[in-house]
């Protein structure tokens, strides 16, 4: 069989699921799983799945899905999913409310921080929808406006998620698929995202200027809340702190201890289900289990067109449009990441560009001038044009979403066009900081 076949087969099945997945014809879930069988169906009649290399479709699943992403993202759901039962989220909430005493902007800086923090070391989609439903509340009671504080939010757990390895899935896929670990992600890209969350406060106080000026109504309601209250099982809490605290310390020592990160979370989510009371049932029922389906498919998807040469012949144009230059080829990610991300889902695109990466790496022209500096550029400029390109637009990351639909259900709509006003100059900003940033750590520190 011609190569033609295979690669025109996959190139069309890699182009209807994005399709799918775009325009949401369909779940995105159903998208990717359809993808992936048919890659694991057809692709064998027609060459996609080399029988030599693959003797059966198990080999090839074995070999498609990234199952250390698989398993952070499993653990992870299981100690997230418990900590939420405990209304850890509800206790902060209320007290950054009454540590601001009223104070708008002082109310916007913490609220904003505390995503961003807990967006790092947490996962910011879980983060924000527990956060924003108890924002709404305290700003309806001090008769304040929400929908600028939660577009607040919504922009600093996208940066916050940037900065660390578990922050935000395509930071599992590239670190996973580059092999990168836990402090390589810290100290490469948390001091770049420490600076640009601090211009995005400046910007978000300069822009909701008017919001801010406003004196809250009700302060006194707020001021008497007792945030204890909000805490339903202080047993299971301290028992969720601890595990996941430790979880943390050895995401540090992941590398010294030869584990990966997948087996670090797996072993914190069984450790918190054996000491807590709950029945493994409940907190089972805490995972999204459409989300970690919709990733197995992406994979299998992504490495059908892999192994049919088509990310080979992208990235041999890529490196070709950059002219060989690595600091071209760094910029040329991260915007164009950035633009993808915010009018697609960024984990399809950044399980497409991981291979992508690999290949231009590997180019003779790019290699040489990696093998010159410390780590690969590339990588980093997927992760920041991937995640900060998320903030743009209202669809670009499922954060964003997530708000959007809860300030809608509790009667504040946020429009595209509104979020888009706001959200766009601070999201090309922030990637021209992080664009000149990176540069400057790569040539000259």
């Amino acid at each position: 069989m011609d190569t033609l076949t295979p690669q025109l087969f996959a190139a069309l099945v890699l182009i209807i699921s994005y399709a799918l997945i775009v325009t949401e014809r369909v779940h995105r879930t159903a998208a990717a799983m359809a993808g992936g069988a048919a890659i694991l169906v057809a692709g064998t009649w027609l060459g996609v799945i080399d029988r030599a290399k693959y003797p059966t479709e198990l080999h090839f699943l074995q070999e498609a899905v990234d199952w250390n992403t698989i398993g952070l993202l499993l653990g992870m759901m299981i100690i997230v999913g418990m900590l939420k039962d405990t209304g850890f989220f509800e206790f902060i909430a209320v007290k950054i409310a009454k540590l601001s005493r009223g104070n708008p902007w002082r109310i916007m800086l913490l609220f904003s921080t505390a995503t961003a923090v807990l967006s790092a070391f947490l996962d910011n989609v879980t983060t924000v929808l527990l956060i924003a439903p108890v924002t709404v509340s305290i700003m309806l009671t001090l008769e304040l406006n929400p929908v600028p504080f939660l577009i607040s939010e919504v922009i600093a757990s996208n940066i916050g998620g940037t900065a660390t390895l578990i922050g935000d899935p395509p930071n599992i896929i590239i670190g996973s698929g580059a092999g990168l670990g836990f402090n390589e992600f810290i100290l490469n890209l948390a001091p770049i995202v420490g600076v640009v969350f601090l211009i995005s406060l400046v910007y978000l106080r300069v822009v909701f200027r008017d919001t801010l000026a406003r004196r809250p109504g009700n302060l006194q309601e707020v001021m008497g809340m007792n945030e204890w209250e909000q805490i339903r099982d202080r047993g299971l809490l301290i028992k969720c702190l601890g595990v996941l605290g430790m979880v943390i310390i050895l995401f540090f020592l992941h590398s010294m201890l030869e584990l990966e990160p997948s087996t670090v979370a797996l072993f914190g989510a069984a450790l918190l289900l054996l000491v807590s009371s709950e029945h493994p049932d409940k907190a089972l029922h805490q995972v999204e289990w459409n989300v970690l389906l919709f990733f197995a498919g992406l994979f299998i998807i992504v490495r059908g067109v892999e192994e049919v040469g088509l990310i080979e012949r992208a990235a041999s144009l890529a490196v070709d449009a950059t002219g060989g230059s690595l600091g071209t080829a760094m910029f040329v990610v991260l915007w164009s990441s950035a633009a993808a991300s915010a009018v697609v889902d960024n984990i399809p695109f950044t399980a497409t560009m991981v291979p992508l990466i690999h290949s231009m790496s590997a180019s003779p022209a790019l290699a040489a001038q990696i093998a010159q500096v410390e780590g690969n550029p590339l990588w980093w400029a997927l992760s920041l044009g991937a995640c900060l390109g998320g903030n743009a637009t209202l669809i670009g990351a499922s954060a964003n979403v997530v708000v959007a639909g809860i300030s809608e259900r509790m009667g504040y709509p946020i429009s595209f066009r509104e979020y888009f006003r706001y959200a766009a100059p601070v999201t090309f900003l922030s990637l021209a900081v992080a664009g000149a940033l990176l540069y400057v750590k790569t040539f000259y520190i």
